[in-house]
């Protein structure tokens, strides 16, 4: 079976969080966009679980059903712990396969932080530790760091991160058996480090609010079950993990280097120039993704490896329309024509991968259906994100932006 799978996402109980991620929200979204399969999110925190509990019915093999939606259950957690004397706080996805499974990991989990303070909960725990823990109560749990290369609270941030999955691990490296490469990169880019070549490169949401579900996902040929996705995962096998779908990694919020109170956005080789200062204050700037994927990475640009799990890079069809209508992603006429193209073509992912263009051309506004049309090809332009700020993405040129917002005025 073909699943599109988004197994990182946050709950209302997360900081940071829109108040509407809950389950009839989340099941809502995933169908328009034509999400099988969503992470939970969250299960640690005492009042979402017990949601969970009132809400999800468990179907075979240890996903769980809301409104026609499956779920998976999972949890981010914010671990801190030292090495030598210095901090450490990365963050790490736990998968789990039941309820009464999550429950028993909870309780341990109590003995190491207050649950109930956040969603994602601080957790004074080494995360070999967490393996360890995880595994003992159930061998099918799976740990996956989250948002790797992300510079705060990622396994191979900048700062304060690893340079290695054994440095982090131990002796428990073996029981991780994927990464999640998080917005602001890709797999071209962590293909160039062989180190990550024992391990599966997976791609999610990880969004705080429902109409940013997908915005990264994963394809896959399985059983819809809990181990089916999970060993399809592990399997690197394109004929069972038949790709990830991506942001463009410029996109991503920390992308680039830069500082961004003085709006200063340097490429990694301007960094270096510039000592990693800022041109503007001379304080020390955020370093971000691809400079620490070129710092850690013993191969070259554009390396592949054999048989690798294809991936599709794409922008959110929102973010599509706003740009051909120069509007605002959040505006009234960017939900009317994405609800109209949902109801005429089907799913949002169906419309940017699969919809034959003349069909897309038959129901969208030109401009929009260029746009679509565009990022399948590849053909935007996009300023890389840098220290929190998000990329901006220009799929048209200034002239035809404004063309098309003087046409939306009449």
């Amino acid at each position: 079976m073909r699943i599109i799978a988004d197994l990182h996402i946050h709950s209302k109980y997360s900081r940071a969080t829109s108040p509407t991620m809950d389950l009839e929200n989340l099941s809502k979204w995933a169908k328009w966009k034509g999400i099988t399969v969503m992470g939970t999110g969250d299960f640690t925190h005492p009042l979402w679980f017990q949601e969970l509990r009132q809400k999800l019915k468990p179907i075979a093999e240890g996903l769980y059903e809301f409104n026609g939606v499956y779920f998976m259950l999972m949890v981010e957690l914010n671990h801190l712990f030292y090495v030598e004397g210095k901090a450490k706080t990365i963050h790490n996805l736990v998968f789990v396969p039941t309820l009464e499974v999550a429950e028993r990991l909870n309780k341990e989990l109590s003995r190491y932080g207050d649950l109930m303070s956040d969603g994602r909960p601080l957790i004074r725990l080494e995360a070999k530790k967490l393996v360890e823990i995880a595994l003992a109560i159930d061998p099918s749990c799976m740990i996956v760091p989250a948002h790797a290369w992300t510079p705060h609270f990622a396994i191979f941030g900048s700062n304060g991160g690893f340079d290695s999955l054994e440095e982090c691990f131990g002796e428990r490296t073996k029981d991780i058996r994927a990464i999640e490469t998080g917005l602001s990169s890709d797999p071209a880019m962590n293909w160039r480090w062989s180190d990550l070549d024992r391990v599966a490169l997976i791609s999610n949401s990880d969004s705080h609010s429902a109409p940013r579900i997908g915005r990264e996902a994963n394809v896959l040929e399985c059983e819809l079950s809990y181990q089916g996705i999970t060993e399809a995962i592990k399997s690197k096998d394109p004929k069972r993990f038949l790709m990830t779908v991506e942001f463009f990694p410029e996109e991503g919020k920390y992308h680039y280097d830069g500082h961004r109170n003085c709006k200063s956005r340097l490429d990694p080789e301007e960094t270096i120039r510039r000592q990693y200062r800022c041109p503007v204050c001379g304080r020390a700037v955020t370093v971000g993704v691809m400079h620490r994927v070129q710092k850690l990475s013993d191969r070259p640009v554009g390396y592949k490896p054999a048989n690798p799990v294809p991936f599709k890079n794409l922008i959110p069809l929102q973010e599509i329309i706003a740009d051909a209508k120069g509007i605002g992603v959040d505006t009234a006429g960017v939900e009317q024509e994405y609800h109209t193209l949902i109801q005429r073509l089907g799913s949002e992912f169906h419309i940017l991968l699969e919809a034959e263009a003349e069909q897309i051309r038959k129901y969208a506004s030109p401009k929009v259906a260029e746009g679509i049309l565009r990022v399948r090809e590849g053909r935007v332009k996009i300023q890389p994100g840098y220290d929190g700020e998000y990329g901006k993405i220009s799929i048209f040129g200034e002239e035809e932006k404004t063309t098309e917002k003087q046409m939306t005025l009449f």
